[in-house]
């Protein structure tokens, strides 16, 4: 199974950027979109896939909280 994770760009570098996910932030590949700071970003095996509404973003964050406090009980 699979698992991309929405994240925030927050600086690029060419076709290199810093994603946050929440309190981390990991440096991305950028080459396969085009994408602005502030944009949100689905990222899988470290390659920024697809840019995303903010809404669409925080909806899958929130579904990802919810998953990992049914998981911690």
């Amino acid at each position: 199974m699979c698992v991309a994770v929405p994240g925030k760009v927050i600086e690029i570098n060419q076709r290199q950027g810093k994603v946050s996910f929440g309190s981390t932030i990991i440096d991305i590949d950028l080459g396969l979109v085009n994408v602005n700071v502030g944009d949100f970003v689905l990222v899988h095996a470290g390659c920024a896939i697809e840019v995303m509404q903010k809404e669409h973003a925080e909806e899958i964050l929130a579904l990802y909280a919810e998953l990992e406090e049914v998981l911690n009980d």
